[in-house]
């Protein structure tokens, strides 16, 4: 039998979440140990198109919303942890685009013109043309209008491999994870047959959360998923593209970023009402087809016939809300010692970890002193979301 272990705060669930705030709280000072069943960020987080957004998509209604007020903040945290001099340091992630641009593809209907001459969205959204268009839509034949965002789009990948590094030794890859239970009460895991204790346990597994919830003898918090289903297309004939094409509704009639492939191709990475409802029903073939028509209406100037195409579906793992409503900021739920939360969203991570933070100063958790950890089987790092696919 392996020796036990004692640790501040024990975390379950290796995706972006998991790994932020276990960075952030080793920098408070406090002993930390993360355990992931998968590899680091294998689940939604390498799946994530990696916008940091800002909720101005979520303001195509018209109006500012609770989730686009909630949000207004991560770019700049996002941004000052990048330079280096803001929560953590990730100096060194790789930053696929610095803006994050909203596409119409023809006149923009009325709501949308009052959207963007609301002072609130000004602040934030400045047009472009020319020369300052993406790369992707400098054609004589591109009559939209393009509209810049202060928002970020990171390489995700370089973003696990970063906030592994700030894990320091506290990484263990778990076979099994079983509740410890002492005098009614939980006090820790059993990992892979070794008891480690702490002063808090934080589920942060996303899907996951619900099978460990149920091996604790737990309902709740219930959770919820809201499937996609992606489009992924590697081509010679791609430029960069990170754009919100605009339809007639509240969501964005496609959401694309590009990602660079090893080969020196791009990859683009198709979101939006494409991947929404409508692409959950359909089969593979189908929704690659719909994306096809997609592209061809809105980049036909853009040769796709020398494309791979291929499909992603991804469950978003958030707390239930009525109506599968999409949840508007991060959601954290206590109960003893045991804290369960989901960011909602990629951008959420800082959000999330303040209010673990919070608890954790709340309840008086201060860092113990601890011995050091013994050597552990980390787990790996992902690839990226299309490797084996295109």
């Amino acid at each position: 039998m392996s020796e036990s272990l004692s640790t501040d705060v024990l975390i379950v669930g290796g995706g972006v979440a998991g790994l932020w705030l276990n960075a952030r709280l080793r920098r408070l000072g406090y002993s930390t140990l993360l355990v992931d069943k998968g590899v680091l960020g294998g689940g939604q987080s390498v799946k994530s198109q990696g916008i940091i957004h800002g909720g101005t998509k979520y303001a195509l209604s018209g109006a500012l919303t609770g989730a686009s007020e909630a949000i207004a903040d991560m770019p700049r945290r996002w941004r000052e942890a990048l330079a280096g001099s803001g929560e953590l340091d990730l100096s060194g992630v790789r930053l696929l685009s610095d803006a994050h641009y909203l596409w119409s593809p023809g006149t923009l209907t009325g709501n949308l013109t009052s959207f963007f001459a609301s002072k609130a969205v000004r602040s934030r959204v400045g047009q472009v043309k020319g020369g300052e268009l993406p790369p992707a839509l400098q054609d004589p034949r591109f009559k939209g209008k393009v509209y810049r965002l202060s928002e970020l789009v990171l390489d995700v990948p370089s973003l696990i491999q970063r906030l592994a590094e700030l894990s320091g030794p506290g990484l263990l890859k778990a076979e099994r994870i079983e509740p410890l239970q002492e005098n009614g009460e939980l006090t820790g895991l059993v990992v892979n047959g070794r008891t480690i204790r702490a002063q808090r346990i934080v589920l942060t597994a996303g899907a996951g959360n619900a099978e460990l919830l149920n091996a604790l003898g737990l309902a709740q918090p219930a959770m919820q998923k809201r499937p996609l289903h992606m489009v992924i297309v590697k081509a010679p004939t791609l430029k960069p593209l990170y754009a919100h094409c605009l339809g007639g509704g509240s969501k964005p009639r496609i959401t694309v970023t590009s990602h660079p492939a090893a080969d020196g191709e791009w990859v683009w990475y198709l979101g939006g009402d494409l991947a929404e409802a409508g692409g959950v029903a359909r089969e593979e073939a189908s929704q690659i087809a719909a994306a096809k028509n997609e592209l061809a209406e809105l980049v036909p100037w853009i040769d796709l016939s020398p494309a791979k195409w291929a499909t992603l579906r991804i469950d978003r793992a958030e707390p239930a809300q009525s109506a599968l409503a999409r949840p508007d900021n991060a959601f954290l739920a206590e109960q003893g010692r045991l804290l369960v939360g989901w960011p909602t969203k990629l951008a959420l991570s800082p959000d999330f970890a303040d209010r673990v933070e919070a608890a954790l100063l709340r309840d008086g958790i201060q860092p113990q002193p601890l011995t050091p950890l013994p050597e552990l089987p980390r787990p790996a790092v992902t690839g990226p979301f299309w490797e084996g696919l295109v």
